[in-house]
């Protein structure tokens, strides 16, 4: 156990002598490399010579999409690698040290901005160190929260998708000076955090080449192109479906009976509602002229609904005919009366509460019984004539009432008659929006798929 414990001590005594030997000829070598270093200058031999930086992006984090200001916020980690001509050492001269990490101040570092920045402060970047390697090589990782321009079509929202592009290059320096390489085809998505209302396609990368109006060089930058696809099922729950079902309350506006006074205020309500949801959905779009498909959803079902509010103010007012209305037109009585009414399932309807059709036997009945007395029928037909022809202004009394029965009969019969035609209306129309509001349902539905 005592030889156990001493050569335990031993072991961590020379590895403690190894750092100190390491501290003092990293310190060394500080002082050896940054004597007559300076970096504000680009770390080439020759001015001729073009450095070459490598550039990987890591998408990490999707903080924020605002689609009104039509800004994106990332939070991304920035590689950047290339080879310090000044910054080369014999790592045989220290003791094999062949890396060290110092201040990224220190060194000379390629001024790469994001192009399409909305950030106020334009950096919003962390100063962190860089590894510095014996050949000159020198890699920057750097994590950044960026704000970048993006422009938003919300044509098919919620079923929509997004590409937001962030354009990374050099601000002062050109292509004869700074090269930028992909280390990558796109970014690296292996640490990405999931968006819980963003699912992320792909962010392929790209080099441009840009000839500017201001300079006759070309200026060298690498696009990412972040694919983004809206996850729809927070907006179907909230804002589709409930619409959906007030959207079919409408048509059951036709279904309430005439007398009920209800018809109008129904659709009044329905429409108010989907104007609740309207707003609700503009207050988060972006002021644009393309319309989202959501609201074309909302501006056709209010359509519909206003129609079917003014088609029950008419088919009301054709309930409501008095007697002095004219009898139903020959056409609408073949078309409506029969044609219709089949399709729409309506039969006979009202004959049975006019009950005409019994009331005229027991009228001939009447008159039989009159003209029939008894055994001595001719002597009767005779004193009832002389007492006619005696008494004419009692004929003419007897004549008024008869032709008031028939007025009357006839005006019943034609309020049956536009009645009936009202509620071959009714139905008509709300099956035919039914089927107008089930297929608007299922295009807007179908896009989600």
């Amino acid at each position: 156990c005592t030889y156990a414990s001493h050569s335990i001590s031993l072991k961590y005594l020379v590895l403690e002598i190894c750092r100190a030997a390491h501290g003092r000829f990293a310190q060394k070598l500080m002082k050896d490399l940054f004597t007559n270093y300076t970096n504000a200058l680009r770390p080439v031999e020759d001015t001729d010579y073009i450095i070459n930086v490598t550039l990987q992006v890591t998408l990490s984090q999707i903080i924020d999409m605002d689609e009104r200001n039509q800004i994106l916020t990332t939070y991304l980690w920035v590689r950047q690698v290339w080879m310090d001509a000044f910054l080369t050492w014999k790592k045989e001269d220290y003791d094999g040290l062949d890396t060290i990490r110092i201040p990224s101040s220190y060194v000379w570092r390629p001024d790469i901005v994001l192009y399409n920045s909305a950030d106020d402060e334009f950096s919003s970047s962390m100063e962190t160190n860089v590894v510095l390697r014996n050949d000159g090589q020198v890699m920057w990782d750097q994590p950044a929260i960026t704000k970048s321009s993006c422009s938003v079509d919300v044509a098919f929202f919620p079923f929509d998708l997004q590409q937001c592009d962030l354009t990374f290059g050099s601000w002062t320096h050109n292509g004869n000076q700074m090269d930028l390489i992909n280390a990558l085809d796109s970014a690296d998505l292996k640490d990405f955090v999931p968006n819980v209302e963003w699912e992320v396609l792909g962010m392929p990368a790209k080099k441009n080449v840009i000839l500017y109006g201001c300079c006759s060089e070309p200026y060298p930058d690498i696009t990412f192109s972040l694919h983004l696809k809206r996850r729809a099922s927070f907006y179907i729950f909230n804002l589709l479906i409930p619409c959906m079902m007030i959207s079919f309350l409408a048509p059951l506006g036709f279904y309430l009976p005439a007398d009920s006074g209800e018809k109008v205020s129904l659709g009044v309500t329905v429409l108010l509602a989907l104007t609740v949801f309207q707003l609700l959905v503009a207050e988060s779009m972006p002021p644009s002229e393309s319309v989202p498909l959501i609201g074309k959803y909302y501006i056709a079902t209010m359509t519909m609904v206003t129609a079917s509010t003014a088609l029950t103010i008419f088919i009301m007012n054709i309930h409501h005919c008095g007697g002095e209305a004219r009898p139903v037109p020959e056409w609408a009585e073949r078309f409506i009366l029969k044609y219709l009414a089949r399709i729409c399932f309506v039969y006979e309807v009202g004959e049975n509460c006019l009950g005409g059709a019994r009331k005229e036997p027991l009228s001939q009945e009447g008159s039989d019984s009159v003209e029939g007395g008894g055994g001595d029928g001719g002597n009767r037909r005779e004193i009832l004539v002389k007492c006619l022809c005696q008494h004419q202004e009692l004929g003419k009394n007897v004549e008024y009432i008869a032709n008031s029965y028939q007025d009357q009969r006839a005006a019943q019969l034609r309020i049956g008659e536009w009645r009936k035609v009202a509620k071959v209306m009714d139905r008509f129309f709300m099956w035919l929006f039914f089927i107008m509001v089930f297929f608007m349902s299922i295009l807007i539905l179908g896009k989600s798929i």
